[in-house]
């Protein structure tokens, strides 16, 4: 039953315009059961019957319309046209009634609301609380009894009106700005997953080439002074066959170390960023100090080893540094890692320009990171360098699939 309830709401409620339609009837409903309670006299007693018929009517057509039709974007415009002119005509055949009516003018604003569109609120509520005042008006100038003067409550109840709507338009403001931000953040998501896909592939085929050009090659060469050998065996060709084949054994092991580094597991990951930060040294030939205090295994110690390979990187291929710092401490219940470099610095602002781009390793870094709950800061020092500081809690708080 729970179940079923659910798949209704869900229904209904993943299209602002189905429960809109859904509260429309609860609406004449409680005008019904409004008129029917409060026994007042109106002033055209059949046309003020009729109708409420014809919208209880058009309500229910529109209800069928919306939920098994096709969409239609002008379906909202007619929704809130129909509910105006219906309601001030029921106001005009009420005349004294009005007065009865008043709930039914606070319950509009509200149901246009779900349709996030803060500009049709606000026009909406100022247009009721307007009709209320003009029916009052039309009202009071036709009857002696008022002599053509408005009661001064009514003026009140036109100033909660425009309270409320006041207030509705805010929170459909609100809800626009958040669908408005969702939105952004699932175009993000959907281009990060895309060029996180053609990162893979442009991986696999710089593993592929790196693999082919290496230890391949050397496997294919020893093959060719294994078959030397056995014609002839001679101190010089063995000499060749070891060296190629230690020359491929320690090929494979950086690529198999680059895929997972196995240091992680055995030793930690202080070690781990140390033998990092001696490769790149190697490799690039700029100086990396570090400063590694021992951390232990934190469970995040997987996102943190790829932030400082990412950071590592960036830092030597595109900041031009000719020096690196690499500090590693704990603080309180978290984990810190901090990487200075002397080179060109960074604009965080160009992070959505390398997204789109292609270069994604740096954006999926942050968002993996604030998706266990740590934080990353980057402090730019243009023409000094950059300064960036990951902090990831003991207790990550999601699950962050990590690529390493």
């Amino acid at each position: 039953m729970g179940r079923l309830a659910a798949r209704v709401l869900d229904f209904l409620t993943i299209d602002p315009l189905r429960i809109r339609s859904v509260l429309r009837l609860v609406l004449i409903a409680l005008i019904a059961l409004l008129i029917y309670h409060s026994r007042v006299e109106h002033r055209f007693e059949g046309v003020f019957n009729a109708v409420l018929v014809v919208y209880t009517l058009v309500a229910v057509a529109f209800l069928v319309v919306v939920l098994f039709g096709p969409d239609r974007e002008w379906f909202g415009w007619v929704s809130t046209a129909v509910d105006v002119v219906i309601v001030m005509a029921l106001c005009m055949a009420s005349g004294p009634g009005t007065i009865a009516l008043y709930p039914i003018f606070f319950l509009l604003p509200i149901s246009v609301a779900f349709l996030e569109r803060p500009l049709v609120t606000g026009l909406l509520g100022a247009g009721a609380a307007l009709g209320y005042l003009l029916a009052w008006v039309a009202y009071a100038t036709g009857t002696e009894k008022l002599s053509g003067r408005v009661p001064v409550m009514v003026y009140v109840q036109v100033g909660c009106l425009l309270w409320l709507t006041a207030a509705i338009t805010a929170l459909s403001y609100t809800l626009a700005r958040r669908q408005g931000r969702v939105l952004a953040l699932l175009e993000v998501r959907r281009r990060l997953v895309a060029e996180s896909m053609r990162a893979d592939e442009r991986s696999n085929r710089q593993l592929s080439e790196q693999l082919h050009d290496g230890p391949l090659q050397n496997l294919l060469a020893a093959r060719l002074d294994l078959d030397e050998l056995r014609e002839g065996p001679t101190d010089a060709g063995f000499d060749r066959l070891d060296a190629a084949l230690r020359e491929t054994v320690s090929a494979l092991r950086t690529t198999v170390s680059t895929l997972h580094p196995q240091v992680l597991e055995q030793v930690g990951l202080s070690a781990a960023v140390g033998e990092l930060a001696q490769v790149n040294e190697q490799r690039w030939g700029t100086p990396v100090r570090t400063e590694l205090a021992d951390v232990g295994r934190p469970e995040s110690q997987t996102l943190i080893y790829r932030a400082a390979r990412e950071l590592l990187a960036n830092a030597l291929k595109h900041a031009r540094a000719t020096r690196l710092d690499v500090t590693l401490r704990r603080e309180s219940d978290a984990t810190v890692l901090r990487v200075i470099d002397d080179g060109v610095g960074f604009d965080p602002t160009i992070l959505d320009d390398r997204v789109a781009e292609g270069h994604i390793g740096l954006a999926s870094l942050v968002v993996g990171i604030e998706a266990a709950g740590g934080a990353i800061d980057i402090d730019p020092r243009p023409g000094q360098g950059t300064v960036v500081t990951v902090t990831v809690p003991d207790k990550t708080e999601s699950v962050w699939p990590q690529q390493i």
